[in-house]
């Protein structure tokens, strides 16, 4: 049940003040719409609170401005080139964990929310990355929420005095933030949806899976990312090698003594040099037997959730943001191609497939094409397939899109200004380019504004005849068993995910 909230005092046209559960916040309009940025929704995790879970913030006297974007999480720049493809700015300060609301008024009743998880490899990434501007939704109707989370040893190292999944209990706690206080702001909180892109669409995969979450979304959102998770004992080698580089035990008591700059630069050496798709030490979120009991793929493969809406999708050439720019897609050897095919056990047979629909193509783009599939679209259409005629509908896209800049083609993250309709701004075209077709951004976020309003994107719900809508160059297009042939190559594979 949600709690009982101070009422809404509206100041003037320019400032709003909204109460909240924890104290009264002041907001401002902007672009015709009122926006709140910065809202602690728990306590700084510094000091004694540092490597434990969310606790509530300390209520606050008199007025908060929230006018600005809080801290964000302790985090370094994407390593060159990417950080000049993904801009990720960084706010000094503790209560890293924040969040922002875009709403049409607070004076409004019932309105749907959508609550933005960002991505970012568990490394990267705050709710103030500008092409995550909420405005267009508040637009259209829609409350929009934004949120930052615990990144890297802080949110998801591996500690034996430490729980587990410390990022996603952030989001937990964001969530019931919103449940507890999102009437205040205009919004429903029994009409939240919640999506993510990349790391947050694989943290919203746990979210489904997790006993503690239920019931505090109706429908989910997940952007090129599929459930995934590890063993404690899988995951913590990153840890333990931040430890070592640092000579200190791999506690969270001895991580918490050292100094936080030597422990992120420690964090950067060791998780340097891979990709969400070539592999590499990495952050992973982990089976704890806790806030997430089992295997987020295997849970949904038996039916967890089965009453969420669910829109999934990816798009179509997500490794060319990792392997164009690193001039992978041109240096790599058809050796090293084998060595990479036998290390994920992919079968011949599968192999051959892609080769023969891609016969142009170099090891590097074939490479990258299997372990896209293998990542994104196999274990997508898994769950679409087991979650078929249950309760919450099931919907699936793919953007293919390619966008000019550096060949890129139609790449990882190129989606989310079409989503967000953020396509105007500097960051956007350093991705898309000048000329993207704002026409199929106006389609993609009026599918993502009309999912969270009705569960209903405007395309058929999941069945045997697989639809899937195409976000392309000209009019998105329903296609149906897409690359059926490439899928069913997958069938036999027993590989590591």
């Amino acid at each position: 049940m949600s709690a009982v909230l101070p009422p809404i005092s509206p100041v003037s046209e320019d400032s709003l003040l909204v109460g909240t559960v924890h104290g009264t916040v002041r907001g401002a309009r902007e672009r015709g719409v009122a926006v709140f940025r910065g809202i602690p929704y728990a306590a700084a995790p510094v000091g004694a609170r540092r490597f434990r879970a969310p606790e509530p913030p300390e209520p606050w006297e008199g007025v908060r401005d929230t006018v600005a974007f809080g801290p964000t999480a302790p985090k370094r720049p994407y390593s060159p080139p990417l950080d000049r493809l993904l801009p990720d700015p960084d706010v000094a300060g503790d209560d890293w964990l924040n969040l922002n609301v875009w709403t049409p008024s607070p004076a409004a009743t019932g309105l749907p929310v959508l609550v933005w998880i960002h991505g970012g490899s568990l490394l990267h990434g705050s709710s103030s990355v500008p092409l995550y501007d909420g405005t267009a939704f508040a637009r259209d109707g829609v409350v929009l929420v934004s949120v930052n989370y615990r990144l890297g040893i802080e949110g998801f190292g591996v500690f034996p005095d430490a729980p587990a999944n410390r990022g996603l209990l952030d989001q937990v706690a964001a969530l019931t933030w919103v449940r507890d206080n999102i009437a205040a702001f205009g919004g429903d909180p029994d009409l939240v949806t919640v999506c993510g892109e990349s790391a947050g669409a694989i943290s919203i995969a746990a979210l489904l899976a997790a006993p503690r979450a239920e019931g505090l979304f109706r429908r989910a959102v997940l952007q090129s990312g599929a459930p995934n998770a590890l063993s404690p004992a899988a995951a913590r080698r990153t840890t333990e090698l931040i430890a070592k580089r640092l000579g200190v035990a791999a506690t969270a008591a001895a991580l918490a003594s050292v100094d936080p700059k030597a422990l992120l630069a420690a964090q950067t050496e060791v998780t340097s040099g891979g990709s969400p798709l070539t592999g590499g030490n990495a952050f992973q979120i982990v089976v704890d037997g806790d806030l997430l009991p089992r295997d987020p793929l295997e849970a949904l493969l038996d039916g967890a959730a089965s009453g969420v809406d669910l829109l999934m999708g990816s798009n179509s050439e997500e490794y060319r943001l990792w392997f164009v720019p690193s001039g992978l897609t041109e240096r790599l050897s058809r050796t090293k191609l084998r060595l990479a095919l036998l290390k994920f056990g992919v079968p011949g047979a599968t192999e051959r497939t892609y080769r023969a629909n891609r016969p142009d193509a170099t090891p590097g783009e074939l490479l990258g094409a299997l372990a896209t599939d293998l990542l994104l679209r196999v274990p997508l259409n898994r769950v679409a397939d087991a979650r078929a005629g249950a309760p919450g509908g099931t919907r699936l896209y793919e953007f293919g899109w390619p966008s000019p800049v550096l060949g890129l083609g139609a790449c990882h993250a190129l989606e989310i200004a079409f989503v967000f309709d953020t396509l105007d701004h500097p960051d956007a075209v350093a991705l898309t380019g000048p000329d993207a077709p704002q026409g199929l951004a106006d389609a993609m976020h009026t599918a993502w504004v009309r999912f969270a309003a009705t569960g209903d994107p405007g395309w058929p719900a999941w069945d045997a005849s697989r639809p899937v809508m195409g976000f392309g160059p000209g009019a998105p297009a329903l296609v149906r068993a897409p690359r059926d042939e490439e899928l069913r190559g997958w069938a036999p594979y027993r590989g590591k995910r």
